[in-house]
């Protein structure tokens, strides 16, 4: 009997009213949409119909590049994905967090209680930060170094799966007839002192039904593959080409043997932005349609903080002038890299540039009909570039609703995704499992 063919994971990024910065601009969208919950809670719907494995939301801890042209994020998105979970019952729900403006206690209790409120479906997307704008939201002069982000986020990721161990599963016992809410035992004080944080625990909400949430990271310099072998169960990466996209999976799961962990303990999903229509033609001229939407001093904006180098002023027909070393970037290295890359392997000038970020920041957009954005899935996963996806849609919900009803049905019958969900939580629907405290078997082994 042969074995069941392997199936991939899916994960739906989703961003205000659509993923390219014009989107709030096109007639397929309503912008208003943007400041309302209910618009959030039908995409988690939209998603969950597709079978969907997780949505997502990134964060920013600033206004952004220009507010008189849009906004990165609206709401707090572990806020709002505890709304989200009250409109569904089995998509996953991961958000963005901050290491560098965060404290462990806090962003653990949390993700706890989104993990609690929504059964087990909670996931934590872990950053560093690399906005100047957000330091000086947090009384800094200037962005933290890379690298002491990088440290910063080792220690406070050890210390928060500490505080979410620090109740065993079965802590609560909550039996009136005796008066015994928990047992003391199986709840345990850390009276941790790191180098960054001093914190005495326990955490103040019991184990999640995950036991942890899944955690998720997105950077691709060397500190951030490196911080992802070691801690992340999801990696959400920006691969251009499958040459690209094969390397960096062989990259990273090759880093996974020296912390003791196995290739199928990290899903590797590249991200993609579809514009989907029912010919590739149609497909290329809805993607320029919103091209042509592309404020170019919003871009401009955006492009200098990725960069490094002011271009507000640059000409836009002209190519980009000469950028500083990878060396001297302390915001995101690796975002920085691809679009150096992009840039000159295609000698772009700024304004193609722009256009071709303008959909997804670097990530892969892709315009054709569904056979062809599923064609394209399954030569990535076939061929050792992804474990699954991180879809984009460039507009909401129609993008969503586009790739849910059209390209994940074709999916389904190639046996390249679940037509069913298997599992109640998202680590199930990841194939990992319940994680058990860390403190357990040293409880087990004193009372034996």
């Amino acid at each position: 009997m042969p074995s069941p063919r392997k199936t991939f994971h899916l994960n739906a990024f989703l961003m205000g009213v659509g993923h390219h910065e014009a989107a709030w601009r096109h007639p397929r969208t309503r912008e208003h949409q943007v400041l309302e919950v209910g618009h959030f809670q039908e995409l988690g719907r939209i998603a969950e119909r597709g079978k969907l494995d997780s949505v997502f939301f990134a964060d920013g801890l600033a206004v952004g590049p220009r507010i008189e042209r849009n906004a990165l994020a609206v709401f707090e998105p572990v806020t709002l994905l505890a709304a989200i979970a009250t409109a569904t019952e089995h998509v996953g729900l991961i958000a963005t967090a901050s290491t560098s403006y965060n404290e462990p206690f806090n962003l653990a209790r949390k993700f706890a209680s989104l993990d609690h409120i929504s059964g087990g479906r909670a996931g934590w997307n872990i950053v560093t930060s690399g906005s100047e704008d957000e330091a000086f939201n947090f009384g800094f002069d200037a962005i933290p170094e890379h690298a002491r982000r990088y440290e910063r986020a080792e220690e406070f990721v050890d210390l928060t799966v500490r505080l979410w161990d620090s109740w065993e599963s079965d802590a609560v016992v909550l039996d009136p007839e005796t008066g015994v809410f928990a047992d003391p035992d199986k709840v345990h004080t850390l009276d941790y002192r790191g180098e960054r944080f001093r914190v005495r625990g326990p955490l103040n909400s019991p184990r999640s039904p995950q036991g942890r949430p899944l955690l998720v990271q997105a950077g691709s310099s060397e500190s951030g593959k490196e911080f992802a072998a070691r801690h992340a169960e999801a990696v959400f990466t920006a691969q251009r080409t499958l040459a690209e996209g094969q390397a960096f999976y062989r990259d990273l799961k090759a880093r996974l043997p020296k912390y003791g962990r196995f290739a199928d303990d990290l899903k590797v999903l590249p991200g993609l932005v579809p514009f989907i229509a029912g010919t590739e033609a149609e497909a290329r001229a809805l993607e320029q349609e919103f091209t042509d939407l592309i404020s170019p001093d919003y871009a401009l904006r955006q492009l200098s903080t990725l960069l490094g180098v002011d271009l507000t002023e640059h000409a836009l027909d002209a190519p980009l002038p000469p950028l500083p070393p990878e060396s001297e970037i302390e915001g995101g290295k690796s975002r920085f890299t691809l679009v150096k890359e992009l840039a000159e392997k295609e000698e772009l000038t700024v304004r193609q540039l722009i256009g071709k970020l303008g959909g997804g920041r670097g990530h892969r957009t892709l315009a054709g009909t569904p056979e062809q954005i599923a064609d394209d899935l399954q030569t990535w996963f076939e061929q050792g570039a992804a474990d699954g996806f991180n879809i984009m849609p460039p507009y909401l919900p129609g993008g969503l609703e586009d790739f849910v009803d059209q390209v994940v049905p074709i999916l389904q019958q190639r046996g390249l995704f679940r037509t069913e969900y298997t599992a109640t939580t998202l680590r199930g629907h990841y194939g990992l499992d319940p994680v058990e405290s860390q403190f357990t078997p040293v409880r087990t082994q004193a009372t034996a």
